[in-house]
C-alpha cells in the first residue's frame, strides 16, 4: 500500500484524494520526477530536484518549495510509510485548482503530491538474460507540441506507444522522432554498444534528460567506456554488438533482442555489464555521497 502527501496532509493510498478540478487531472498540466531510494536514501535527489525546476519553467509552472523544503516533506512521507525495504518515490506538481480554463491566473495555487511505495526490483532473470524491445508506429511528441524534455504529467504519448509494445510482448517500445531517427523508450533511455563504443540518442532527437542517462556518462569516464551522443537509426539498434535501456527505477537493463531480431550474441553483453556493476557500486558507495543525501 502506498503513502500519499497531498499538500501536506498525509494518508494511505485509499484516503488519499485531489479535487477534479486540479488542472493536473483535467488538462494534465503537471509536472513530476520519480525517485528511488538506496540503504533508504533518495538516489541524486539534487539531480531530480534540478530537473523538476526545467520542466516546471517550461510550462510556466511555480515551485513553491525549496529543495529544502521538499527534502523535509519526502523524508517525512517516507517516515509515515515505514517500510522496511527500499522506497519508490513520485513527486507530482500541478498546476492546482481552478476553473474550467487555460487562464493561468485561475490557478494561483499549484497542487503538490508525494507519493512512496515499497520499490520493487525488476526479476534477476531481465538483468541475467537481458529483455526484448520492439520499435513501435507511435512517434515522440515533436519538440513543437509537447516537448519531451518536459517530464510532464501527461503520459499519453507514452501510454500509447507503451500499450502497443505490451501488445506485441515487448518489454519495452523503442519511439522515433518525426524525422525516423530512434529518441529513446516510452519509459526509459536508449544506449546502443559498438566496437566497445557507448551510443546514445543526442537531446535534440526529442527525448527526456535522463537522470540515470547522465550518471552513465559519469560511470564512461570513471571506467574508460567511451560513452557519447549519436543519432541513431534503425539499423544501429539492429546491428549494435549490445543494446541497454537505463531508468531510475530498473538502473541499466540489457536489450537482447529487438523485432525479433537477436542483438550480438544474444546475452548481455561485457560492456553493459561492466556498467551495471559499476552504476550499482556508486550508488551504494561513498562516491557522490552529498547528492545521495535528502537536503
Amino acid at each position: 500500500m502506498a503513502t500519499v502527501n497531498v499538500n501536506g496532509r498525509i494518508s494511505d493510498g485509499r484516503d488519499a484524494v485531489i479535487s477534479v478540478f486540479d488542472h493536473g487531472f483535467l488538462y494534465g498540466e503537471g509536472v513530476y520526477e520519480t525517485l528511488r531510494t538506496y540503504d533508504r536514501r533518495p538516489f541524486l535527489f539534487a539531480r531530480h530536484m534540478r530537473r523538476l525546476r526545467r520542466s516546471a519553467q517550461m510550462i510556466a509552472l511555480e515551485v513553491p518549495f525549496s529543495d529544502e523544503q521538499m527534502s523535509d516533506e519526502v523524508r517525512r512521507t517516507m517516515a509515515a510509510a515505514a517500510l522496511d525495504r527500499e522506497a519508490y518515490i513520485r513527486i507530482l506538481l500541478t498546476r492546482g485548482i481552478g476553473e474550467l480554463t487555460y487562464d493561468l491566473a485561475a490557478t494561483p495555487h499549484p497542487s503538490i503530491v508525494i507519493i512512496v511505495k515499497p520499490h520493487e526490483d525488476p526479476a534477476a532473470h531481465i538483468y541475467d538474460n537481458g529483455v526484448r524491445v520492439v520499435i513501435v508506429d507511435i512517434i515522440r511528441n515533436h519538440p513543437g507540441s509537447v516537448n519531451p524534455m518536459i517530464k510532464s504529467n501527461n503520459l499519453m504519448n507514452s501510454a500509447l506507444a507503451m500499450q502497443q509494445a505490451i501488445t506485441r510482448g515487448a518489454f519495452e517500445g523503442v519511439m522515433r522522432n518525426y524525422r525516423g531517427e530512434l529518441s529513446e523508450c516510452t519509459t526509459s533511455n536508449l544506449f546502443v554498444v559498438k566496437d566497445n563504443t557507448v551510443l546514445t540518442p543526442p537531446l535534440d532527437a526529442g527525448l527526456l534528460p535522463g537522470i540515470t542517462r547522465e550518471f552513465v556518462f559519469e560511470l564512461g569516464q570513471n571506467t574508460g567506456i567511451v560513452v557519447r551522443e549519436q543519432v541513431l537509426r534503425d539499423d544501429d539498434l539492429y546491428g549494435a554488438d549490445e543494446a541497454f535501456l537505463t531508468s531510475t527505477t530498473r538502473e541499466i537493463v540489457p536489450i537482447t533482442a529487438v523485432d525479433g531480431r537477436t542483438i550480438g550474441a544474444g546475452v548481455p553483453g561485457p560492456v553493459t555489464i561492466r556498467l551495471l556493476l559499476e552504476f550499482r557500486s556508486a550508488a551504494r558507495s561513498p562516491y557522490l555521497l552529498h547528492e545521495r543525501h535528502l537536503g
